[in-house]
C-alpha cells in the first residue's frame, strides 16, 4: 500500500480531523506552547474517542513516522509536536465525572487542570496538580505532578488509582495496582514513555476554600527571607504549603501601582484549614523583614490555580532548567541571591515544597525517584519577545549551572529540556531506570514512544 493510501484510509477510519500542511487549520494546531520551538508534523490526529487513538498508533508504527502526543500542550520542551511525522492531539478528550461518594475523578486525556478543577469544586473536592489551571492533566500527571497540596497529599501520582493506556502494539489496557502493576509502577513519574494515557482515576479530598496569596519582600532581603523560608515552611503543618519565588511584580490589579513591576522575592501561599489558623501561622512573615504585601485572604481553591493563567499565555519564549534540592545551604542561598534580579518581567525562580506527604512514599514504590527531596526548583527564563530568546537562555543555564552543584543532582522530569541529554534524564531516576528500561523493553521494544524525556528500552 502507498504511503498517500494509507494515509487516506486512516483518515477515513477516523472520527476527528487528520490535518495536513495545506489544510486549513494546520498552523494553528500545530503550534507549541512554548514559541521558542517551531515544528512542522505530517499529520496532526485530532482524536475524538479512544478508537481513534487506536488507529493513529497503529498508523504511526506501520508507516515508521515519528510519533508525539500533546494532551494540553503545556510542555515547556516542546514534545507535544514533532518534524515530519504524526501528532495525537487528544484536545477533543475533555470529559470528566465525578463519584462524590468515593472522592474521585474519571478525567480525560486531553483535559487540562482548570478542567478538573471546575468540575471537582462543584463537589467540595479537588486533587493534586500544578500551579496554572492551563496546565494538561496528563503531562504533568506522568512526570509525578506536584502543586499547591502536595505538603498535605503527596504528589498528583500518589492519587492516581487507575489510567487507560493505549499501548505501541495498539493494544487498550487499564493499569492499577492490580491491572498490570509493574506498568503502573512505571506510569507514575516515568513520562509518556509507555503508552498514550486516554484517561486517568484520580482520588479527591475535600479542599474547598483555602487562604492563599503571596508575600512579597523587598529583593534585598533576599537571604534573609530564604533563611527563614527553609525552617518555617519545613516546620510548618502540612495543611499550609508555599513556593518561595524571584518575580517582577504584575502592573495590574490586585497587586498595588506603587509595587508595578519591581523586582521582589516573594511566597505564595496555600492553607486548607480555618482562617484564623492560616492567620496564626502566617505572622511569622514579618520575622526575616516587613513585608512590602501580604495579601494572603479566603479565596475558591480554582481560582488560586488560575492566578497565574493571564500572565503565561501561550506562544511565550520560554527556557526553563530544574533540580531537586534535599538542602537549601547558607553557600545555595548566597548563589540565589546573585541571579536574584530575574531578566524579564515574566522570568523567575520558583522553589516548590516537596516534603511531607510526598516523603510516605518510598523512592522504590514509583518511578519517581527523588522522594527525599524538600524542595523542586526551577528557573524560567520567559518572554514574549524572540529578540530576548538568548538572554533569558542565558540568565536560565547561568543560574542552573551556579546552584546545580548544591542540587540533588537530577530534576523533575518534565522540567527537563530538549538539549539536556540522556545523562540528565538517567540522573532524574537513578537507580529507578533500569526498571523502567525493562518495562519499556516489554511494552515498547521500538521506541515508538520517544519524543519525550527518553527511556531506552533494555532487555
Amino acid at each position: 500500500m502507498s504511503a498517500d493510501t494509507a494515509r487516506d484510509t486512516f483518515q477515513a477510519a477516523l472520527r476527528g480531523a487528520l490535518l495536513q500542511a495545506d489544510d486549513p487549520g494546520y498552523e494553528r494546531a500545530r503550534r507549541l506552547y512554548n514559541g521558542m520551538i517551531d515544528k512542522r508534523p505530517r499529520l496532526i490526529a485530532r482524536c475524538e474517542n479512544v478508537a481513534d487513538v487506536i488507529r493513529a498508533v497503529h498508523f504511526a508504527r506501520e508507516q515508521g513516522l515519528p510519533l508525539a502526543v500533546r494532551g494540553g500542550g503545556h510542555n515547556g520542551a516542546g514534545l507535544g509536536g514533532c518534524d515530519d511525522g504524526l501528532v495525537i492531539d487528544l484536545s477533543a478528550l475533555r470529559g470528566i465525572r465525578i463519584d462524590p461518594a468515593m472522592r474521585t475523578a474519571r478525567v480525560e486525556g486531553g483535559c487540562t487542570w482548570g478542567d478538573v478543577d471546575h468540575a471537582t469544586h462543584a463537589f467540595g473536592l479537588a486533587t493534586v496538580s500544578g500551579i496554572i489551571s492551563t496546565t494538561g492533566v496528563g503531562g504533568l500527571t506522568l512526570g509525578g505532578g506536584h502543586g499547591h497540596l502536595s505538603r498535605q497529599y503527596g504528589l498528583t501520582i500518589d492519587n492516581l488509582l487507575e489510567a487507560d493506556l493505549v499501548l505501541a502494539d495498539g493494544r487498550f489496557v487499564t493499569v492499577s495496582e492490580t491491572q498490570h502493576p509493574a506498568l503502573f509502577w512505571a506510569i507514575r513519574g516515568g513520562g509518556g514513555n509507555f503508552g498514550v494515557a486516554t484517561s486517568f482515576l484520580f482520588q479527591l479530598h475535600p479542599v474547598n476554600i483555602v487562604n492563599a496569596g503571596p508575600t512579597l519582600w523587598e529583593l534585598e532581603h533576599s537571604a534573609a527571607v530564604l533563611r527563614w523560608y527553609r525552617e518555617f515552611i519545613t516546620n510548618a503543618p502540612e495543611s499550609l504549603n508555599g513556593f518561595f519565588a524571584f518575580l517582577s511584580v504584575p502592573p495590574a490589579p490586585p497587586f498595588p501601582e506603587h509595587l508595578h513591576n519591581r523586582r521582589m522575592c516573594g511566597v505564595v501561599w496555600c492553607h486548607t484549614g480555618p482562617e484564623e489558623e492560616a492567620e496564626r501561622l502566617l505572622a511569622a512573615v514579618h520575622e526575616p523583614a516587613e513585608p512590602a504585601l501580604h495579601g494572603v485572604q479566603p479565596m475558591p481553591y480554582p481560582m488560586l490555580q488560575g492566578a497565574f493563567d493571564g500572565l503565561y499565555q501561550p506562544g511565550l519564549q520560554w527556557y526553563w532548567r530544574g533540580d531537586f534540592v534535599t538542602e537549601l545551604s547558607d553557600a545555595a542561598i548566597e548563589r540565589h541571591v546573585e541571579y536574584a534580579e530575574v531578566p524579564t518581567p515574566l522570568s523567575t525562580m520558583h522553589l516548590y515544597p516537596v516534603d511531607g506527604a510526598v516523603h510516605r512514599v518510598g523512592r522504590h514504590d514509583t518511578a519517581f525517584s527523588h522522594r527525599e527531596a524538600k524542595w523542586s526548583e526551577v528557573i524560567v527564563g520567559v518572554d514574549p519577545d524572540p529578540a530576548n530568546r538568548d538572554r533569558i537562555t542565558r540568565w536560565t543555564r547561568e543560574y542552573w549551572e551556579a546552584l546545580h552543584p548544591f542540587s540533588a543532582g537530577g530534576g523533575y522530569v518534565n522540567f527537563i529540556m530538549n538539549d539536556e541529554g540522556q545523562e540528565r534524564v538517567r540522573a532524574t531516576y537513578r537507580d529507578n531506570y533500569e526498571r523502567l528500561a525493562r518495562i519499556k523493553a516489554e511494552y515498547d521494544p521500538d521506541n515508538l514512544f520517544r519524543i519525550n524525556n527518553n527511556i531506552l528500552p533494555v532487555g
